[in-house]
């Protein structure tokens, strides 16, 4: 079995990195978000769950997570399902919509935001 297991590298399939997100899907949620910021820092994920682009920057973000509940509230948006509270996050928080898009929330105010690739370039160490 030794040059089988050469040829066909049998290895256990990579396990799945579950985060703590909070799903987004209500507009009522960003005056919850803007206040708790006054504590904590507070995280938006926006995705497009139908953009490749949105999907490998997500799952680089995933991947490259990694805080505890205690650092960050991190929360998920479904910008396609919920097309109103996305555009309510831009108003609310005066950043134009990109997708995908990550903001950074603190003391009620957004203090960074990136979209595409630079999502997974902001330092969040800083903001906690």
């Amino acid at each position: 079995m030794g040059i089988f297991n050469a040829f066909f590298k049998t290895t256990a399939p990579k396990e799945e990195k579950k985060l703590p997100w909070i799903a987004l899907s209500a507009i009522d949620q960003l005056n919850e978000i803007e206040q708790k910021s006054k504590l904590k820092t507070q995280l938006i994920f926006k995705h497009s769950t139908r953009c490749g682009i949105s999907k490998m920057v997500l799952n680089q973000f995933i991947d490259r997570y990694n805080f505890t509940e205690d650092d960050f509230d991190l929360y998920y948006l479904d910008l396609l399902s919920f097309r109103a509270v996305s555009n309510e996050v831009s108003h609310k928080f005066q950043v134009l919509h990109q997708s995908p898009q990550i903001f950074v929330i603190k003391n009620g105010i957004t203090v960074a935001h990136a979209s595409h690739n630079g999502i997974n370039q902001i330092d969040l160490l800083q903001y906690i």
